[in-house]
């Protein structure tokens, strides 16, 4: 499998998956979320627009049974009440049920971090600081840096566990970091590409190995930051194109 169809982050946009299913089957092997499937600006108290969204998502998984999903920090804050930016106390049991019936929907599809080749997904991305420091004080067993799936399992395994939750809630973590900020240095970028969402982007950004894709984002009034454009990413070739 090489070729990845990336839905970014959604922030209630149930139209992405909509533009998704028009792309050509035939243009793509699978596809990836990259997570923060609610909250936007302004949109905290509109109950039907959440439900309409997590229903969607859940059933984009469930009509593309190898679809792979990722957590954004968005959703995360939801299930341990962890406030941030654009969390809403009047959606906390919306977005509870919501992923739950995606968890169901997807089962272990959905996750903090997906491999395919030597791409990893995930909503913010891996930088070194989190396997070499974070992942040894919260593992029970020694992981081993140089085994990848290892990190991933790891890495996974805190979002079901209150202790782990609280080490993805750090500016480290892959579902925060910022890489396109040039101060957060990647994982093994010389090998590893790194699809990722969480900032917003004008038009997708390649650089240092990662490809940054969250541009459906808008300003606060609703204007658009970034081109809203799907993108194909080769997971051999490390390279991508335009889906639409």
């Amino acid at each position: 499998m090489s070729r990845i169809l990336v839905i970014p982050d959604v922030h209630l946009k149930t139209e992405m998956f909509d533009l998704a299913e028009k792309v050509d089957k035939g243009r793509y092997d699978n596809i990836v979320c990259l997570g923060d499937y609610v909250d936007d600006w302004g949109k905290g108290n509109e109950k039907e627009l959440y439900e309409k969204t997590l229903d969607r998502v859940a059933q984009f998984a469930s009509d593309h049974t190898d679809a792979l999903l990722c957590y954004g920090n968005h959703d995360i804050s939801y299930l341990y009440m962890f406030f941030e930016s654009g969390f809403s106390l009047h959606m906390m049991s919306t977005v509870q049920k919501g992923i739950e019936r995606l968890r169901e929907a997807a089962g272990e599809r959905l996750a903090i971090m997906h491999r395919i080749d030597d791409t990893l997904f995930s909503h913010a991305g891996l930088n070194r600081y989190f396997v070499d420091t974070l992942i040894p004080s919260y593992a029970d067993e020694f992981v081993d840096p140089l085994d990848i799936d290892a990190v991933i399992a790891c890495v996974n395994k805190m979002v079901d566990d209150i202790n782990g939750a609280e080490y993805l809630w750090n500016d480290a973590s892959p579902i925060w970091i910022r890489p396109q900020h040039g101060y957060n240095s990647l994982f093994k970028q010389d090998k590893y590409f790194q699809v990722i969402g969480h900032t917003p982007v004008e038009e997708p950004f390649h650089r240092d190995n990662s490809l940054s894709l969250d541009t459906f984002s808008t300003y606060s009034d609703g204007t658009p930051f970034g081109n809203a454009r799907l993108v194909i990413v080769d997971t051999v070739e490390h390279t991508w194109e335009y889906a639409t």
